[in-house]
This record gives structure tokens, C-alpha cells and sequence, in this order.
């Protein structure tokens, strides 16, 4: 079928094809993003309800390093602000891809309605005579 589609359609096509790629690995990312987001601040709530001089340890690697409160809570504000960074950074970048997406898929219809190369079938323009 795409073989009767002119070259530009063809090209559209492929560059929506692009586009979803790029649109599902930004979603994931995000998806991502938002688990250890939210991880990270229940771990900061489980913080809030622990006394000071409870023992504590990181993890670094496949190790688990002693830690103070203090350095523990910091380093999971810093953890949390960085995520929440990152979600919104991501999420801005995917309604430019859905933008993107959607004019391109306004283009290639318009080019496909306007006659921009053989017929189209049933229901297509010129369909039903003038």
C-alpha cells in the first residue's frame, strides 16, 4: 500500500513512525523517573517517623555503607528535588513530541486529502462525482 504513496507521504510516514519510537522511550523514561521519585519520598517519609541516632546504612553498589541522619535525609531531599526536575523535564519533552506528532500527522493527512498522488479509493476525494 505505501507503494502508491508519493515520495513526500512515504517520508512523513516514516518520520511519525520515528516520532512514536521516541514518544514510547520518553514515556518510559518518565515512568521511570516517577517510580524512584516516589520511592524516594516514601523512603523520606519512613525518615520523618525515625529518631536521630538510629543506626543507618546506604547503599553503594552491592555494599552497604553506615550513614548519619542527617546525611541520609539530605541526600534523599537532593535525590527527590533532582527526580522531580527530571519528571518535569520529561514531561515537557513529550507534549513536544505529541505536538510534533500530531502536525506531522495534519501534514500527511492534508497531503494524502489534497491529492498529492493517486487515487485514493472509496471515500477518498473525488468520490461521489461532482
Amino acid at each position: 500500500m505505501q507503494g502508491n504513496l508519493p515520495p513526500e507521504a512515504q517520508e512523513k510516514i516514516e518520520e511519525l513512525q520515528d516520532l512514536q519510537e521516541t514518544a514510547q522511550q520518553v514515556a518510559q523514561q518518565k515512568q521511570q523517573a516517577e517510580t524512584q521519585l516516589q520511592e524516594s519520598k516514601t523512603a523520606l517519609q519512613t525518615l520523618d517517623n525515625v529518631e536521630g541516632d538510629t543506626q543507618m546504612y546506604r547503599e553503594v553498589g552491592e555494599l552497604l555503607i553506615e550513614t548519619g541522619y542527617d546525611e541520609a535525609y539530605e541526600d534523599l531531599e537532593e535525590k527527590a528535588d533532582s527526580l522531580e526536575v527530571r519528571v518535569e523535564t520529561l514531561q515537557k519533552q513529550e507534549d513536544r513530541v505529541q505536538e510534533q506528532f500530531e502536525s506531522l500527522q495534519e501534514e500527511l493527512q492534508q497531503m494524502l486529502q489534497g491529492g498529492g498522488g493517486g487515487p485514493m479509493g472509496p471515500g477518498g476525494p473525488g468520490a461521489g462525482g461532482a
